[in-house]
């Protein structure tokens, strides 16, 4: 009997001097998101950041969040371009937590891939750091896997979690909100990173290529669905700390759409009004609907529409808010106002009731009426 052939780890597909190479092209990006906060270098067992900073705060919470960038990385795949898929996942993830208040402190990353391209690996950990000095945010730590037989060797995912601390004394949410506050929208730089599911499957249909240029766009069709997801952090911690400014909550537009996010900050009893026409949408949105013959109702409830973000703050700030973020360089405008309807119970079931959207998310919230017509 002959002896099998002899398997290493490399001939079953996974190369660690690759990830060695790797880490040496990504880590001059990494250490540019350090302060004297994060102690040891790149590469450690684990990421250390020093708290000792929290001992000034008299309540200090910690928030945290976790996400992924979803099926947007299958057009950076597809156009082989990494360095801004970092973007969208940092924006995914610190936008999560400065809603609530919260400074985020530090990050990690985790990218699993069926072939370990050391360049290509290295150009998403850079769009990753970027996006980190843009938020304000170590990258401390992370992981890359190769999964051979499970991805394609052109394939990979990617994922992150942060973390962040804000004093129990200014925690932003619904028990802030007061009847009248004003909505102060922030413009999101395109599609960001949700409802590429649905656009992806309405490129297909209608046979476009990624590099059909697109009069609307006035760039090529990947160009724009590649945009990078715009990161508010840093520019909404300025706003909250603003003495000028009364912010009472805040909602990141994601998965669900604008409506749906907006009700999950607000109390029992609150009923948002959104004024569609407050806004011009995005060529991009209207594009995809057209070409889709996407019905309102899923338009609205799957992609941002041209908003990213949005502030509640009390109505006699709102002016104020508007100069602030102005004055940061980030377009924004007055999107409505909040009214409270004393117990009614609106907001505490599922569902949409014509143009009222309540109770997603699992949250007994309030409510977001959308009214009259886009531009």
């Amino acid at each position: 009997m002959t002896n099998p052939p002899a398997l290493t780890y490399a001939s079953a597909g996974v190369d660690t001097e690759a990830g060695d190479r790797a880490v040496e092209l990504m880590k001059d990006a990494v250490r540019r998101t350090h302060s004297d906060r994060v102690l040891g270098g790149v590469g450690g067992f684990a990421g250390l950041f020093d708290a000792s900073a929290l001992t000034g705060y008299s309540r200090p919470l910690l928030a945290t969040s976790t996400d992924g960038v979803g099926t947007k990385v299958a057009i950076a795949q597809a156009l082989d371009i990494h360095d801004t898929i970092g973007f969208d996942l940092v924006g995914m993830v610190v936008d999560d937590i400065v809603v609530v208040g919260a400074e985020p402190l530090f990050m990690t990353d985790y990218i699993a891939t069926g072939k370990l391209v050391p360049e290509r690996i290295a150009a998403i950990v850079r769009g990753i750091a970027q996006a980190c000095e843009v938020a304000g945010t170590a990258l401390v730590g992370g992981e890359t896997a190769e999964h051979p037989g499970l991805l394609a060797a052109d394939e990979y995912d990617v994922a992150g979690a942060a973390t962040g601390v804000v004093e129990a004394g200014d925690l932003l949410g619904p028990e802030r909100v007061a009847d009248g506050d004003v909505l102060i929208a922030m413009a999101s730089s395109g599609l960001h990173s949700n409802g590429y599911s649905l656009v992806r499957a309405i490129v297909a249909a209608a046979g476009w290529s990624l590099d059909r240029h697109v009069d609307e766009f006035g760039r090529t069709l990947g160009e724009e669905l590649l945009e990078p997801t715009r990161v508010y952090a840093s520019d909404c911690l300025t706003l909250i700390r603003d003495p000028r400014v009364e912010v009472h909550a805040m909602t990141h537009v994601t998965g669900g759409g604008l409506a749906a996010n907006l009700a999950r900050v607000l109390p029992q009893g609150a009923v948002a009004t959104v004024e569609r026409a407050s806004w011009e949408v995005p060529a991009v949105f209207q594009v995809m609907r057209e070409l889709g013959n996407v019905p309102v109702g899923d338009w609205e409830s799957t992609l941002n529409l041209g908003v990213g973000m949005v502030a509640v703050v009390s109505a006699e700030t709102a002016n104020a808010a508007i100069a602030a973020l102005d004055a940061l360089g980030l377009p924004s405008w007055v999107l409505g106002t909040v009214a409270f309807r004393g117990d009614s119970g609106i907001g505490a079931d599922s569902g949409t009731a014509g143009d009222l959207v309540s109770g997603t998310k699992g949250v007994s919230g309030g409510a977001v009426r959308l009214v009259g017509d886009y531009r």
